[in-house]
């Protein structure tokens, strides 16, 4: 079904149950949110697939999180490209679309031609929730692993969350005919949810440096669940899980139809940031007048850009800084 050139499911992530294998799991498919993330810059080709790549990842994960909860994901590197960060807000209602946002930190000069992931280099992978005013932030890091952002996650999962967790990705870009170029994504996140305490061995895991992978965190008879659905997902097709034609319902009937699968209801995404003047000037309320002097342009203004969403903020020098007022008055 589309809507005039968008698909009924596109910017959404749908939520779901394996009653036989007990796996939970999401289906994300990306239209606009990853054309609103990557127009704003003109990312080289390894880059653009990073920050899809981390935006699917983010979309997934992020549609556990409560009502008006942030989720941010950030990869931090000495390569190439050193930081990539996304943001997942929370629906301020129920019913109402989440909003995610992604921008990627990079030295130019220093990009090859080799996989994406090639340009990110030792570093780590962090997730951050924030559950509002008066309530402690969680963070939590997990080491680059596996030769890819998704492969880090799932490591991260096992390692911090105890959780056996496998992600299945495609993005690229759509050209039909008649069609404006454009970016589409699909993904899928299978979860194990453990009847008791996860099984953890003392001896570290079987990843690099001994990270804890999935397979280390389950037992012999939950591993033959767990093995038998990621047979099923290694079946799915690159058209498939993009999803021009296969509702996100209709593809977790096709893979998974013996498995009892559940659907509950799905999450609407769009592309948005949170960036306004009044947090600018929030942001630069610390500064002395001598630092803001510092700041101002030689047109006598004070600039910012949001690495977001390319928002441009063009102030008068004298309304910013934590002796704002005292100018005001003068």
């Amino acid at each position: 079904m589309t809507l005039g050139n968008k698909i009924a499911w596109d910017d959404t992530v749908l939520p779901f149950q394996l009653d036989n294998s007990d796996i939970r799991g999401r289906v994300a498919r990306l239209d606009g949110v990853l054309d609103g993330v990557l127009k704003q810059h003109n990312y080289p080709p390894a880059v653009e697939a990073l920050v899809a790549e981390m935006t699917l990842l983010t979309a997934l994960i992020g549609q556990t999180i409560k009502l008006r909860w942030k989720l941010s994901l950030q990869v931090q590197s000495n390569g190439p490209v050193r930081m990539i960060a996304t943001d997942y807000y929370g629906p301020s209602e129920d019913g109402e679309p989440a909003r995610i946002r992604a921008y990627a930190s990079f030295d130019g000069d220093r990009i090859t031609d080799g996989e994406p992931f090639d340009q990110i280099g030792n570093g780590y992978f962090a997730v951050l929730i924030d559950q509002g005013k008066g309530m402690e932030p969680y963070q939590g890091i997990s080491g680059l692993t596996g030769g890819s952002l998704k492969a880090s996650a799932e490591a991260y999962f096992a390692q911090s969350e105890q959780l056996a967790t496998r992600f299945a990705l495609r993005f690229g870009k759509s050209i039909e005919p008649g069609v404006p170029e454009h970016w589409r994504a699909g993904g899928i996140m299978l979860q194990h949810m453990p009847k008791a305490s996860p099984h953890v061995s003392g001896e570290g895991g079987s990843g690099e440096g001994g990270l804890l992978l999935a397979q280390d965190v389950l037992n012999e008879d939950d591993s033959e669940n767990w093995n038998r659905a990621n047979i099923l997902l290694d079946s799915v097709e690159d058209l498939e899980m993009i999803g021009p034609s296969v509702s996100p319902a209709d593809l977790l009937i096709r893979l998974f139809h013996e498995e009892a699968p559940r659907v509950y209801d799905a999450q609407p995404v769009k592309f948005g940031c949170s960036c306004s003047e009044d947090r600018v000037r929030q942001s630069l309320s610390i500064y002395s007048a001598k630092d803001i002097e510092k700041m101002t342009t030689p047109e006598g203004r004070v600039t910012a850009d949001c690495q977001f969403c390319g928002a441009h903020y063009d102030l008068d020098p004298t309304t910013v800084g934590k002796d704002a007022k005292a100018a005001d008055s003068e």
